[in-house]
């Protein structure tokens, strides 16, 4: 009679019996494992890595970047390449020095607070300054900021964008404001200015007069009438027509007088140092242009204002 047959007494209650599981030896593979794990094991397998120095391996491979300049091919490739870009860029600024001078463009805009300031007040009070000479510096003008009297480009520009501003401002003020006529107004100024300009380079060119008075000069001392401008059209959405006619009156007596004085020393002082006689017809017509485009300026300073104070 077997041990394990008998039955257990009614009211016992039965435990669960216990599964024995393997305790696996160490460095033993688990027995419920199928296949070997390989991946922690780099010396093995089919997913080891190849050694360094390895026989029969190959060595590791170098970085594209670096394959690629080692490329003799590839290093002539970018010698040609940085050639061709320097030669383009000496090629664009050559050409863009050609119609633009940024170079000389540099110097009009050298500028500081001190000479704006002493600049303005040259315009609105030339009666009181003497010596109207530029200064040279072994036959270079000197920068604006260090001469009073040599001509700039930082004050036409800033005058002629604010008195687009102001021009804004006064059509707003009596409800004729748009786009439209705003844009009629600068398009207008820039074409009388460029008009301006053209028409003296023509006249020089007629009266033979040999000057170093550029077209940037011209650009500059033409476009110091915007100054009055601005200073008429406030004066007279503050106090009127009255306040706009006292100003701006001023203002043309003071600009006209500001390009008797500037012109006259860049086109007949030339005259005299030719040997020209002051009271020769070349001269007479050299006389005539500088008065004709000093009495333009107030008349353009007029007529591109009067409608915009009313």
């Amino acid at each position: 009679m077997h041990a394990a047959g008998l039955a257990a007494p009614a009211g016992t209650p039965r435990l669960p019996s216990k599964r024995r599981v393997p305790v696996s030896q160490p460095g033993m593979a688990d027995p419920h494992q199928f296949f070997d794990d390989t991946s922690s094991a780099p010396s093995r397998g089919y997913g080891a890595q190849p050694s360094s120095g390895g026989l029969g391996y190959p060595s590791p491979s170098s970085p594209p970047e670096a394959a690629f300049l080692a490329d003799p091919m590839s290093n002539m490739a970018m010698a040609y390449g940085s050639s061709l870009a320097a030669h383009g860029k000496e090629l664009v600024d050559k050409n863009i020095d050609r119609f633009i001078p940024v170079t000389k463009l540099k110097y009009y805009f050298a500028v500081d607070t001190v000479y704006v300031g002493k600049k303005l007040g040259l315009l609105f009070f030339p009666y009181l300054h003497q010596d109207w000479e530029v200064q040279y510096q072994q036959d270079t003008p000197v920068a604006p900021r260090f001469d009073i009297n040599a001509p700039d480009l930082y004050i036409p520009a800033m005058a002629f964008i604010t008195y687009i501003l102001v021009a804004g401002l006064a059509l707003g003020t009596q409800d004729r404001f748009s786009p439209d006529l705003l844009g009629l107004q600068a398009s207008s100024a820039l074409a009388w200015l460029t008009l301006e300009v053209v028409a003296i380079l023509l006249s020089l060119y007629l009266v033979t007069v040999n000057t170093d008075l550029t077209t940037i000069d011209l650009v500059a001392f033409l476009g110091y009438k915007y100054v009055g401008m601005i200073g008429g059209v406030l004066m007279g959405l503050l106090f009127g027509k009255i306040g706009y006619y006292l100003v701006l009156g001023w203002c043309c007596v003071s600009i006209f007088v500001f390009m008797i004085r500037t012109l006259r020393l860049k086109i007949l002082a030339q005259a005299a140092a030719e040997g020209v006689p002051v009271r020769g017809a070349r001269n007479q017509l050299r006389m005539y242009l500088t008065m004709a485009v000093a009495a333009a300026q107030p008349l353009l300073m007029y007529w591109l204002t009067f409608h915009l104070v009313r």
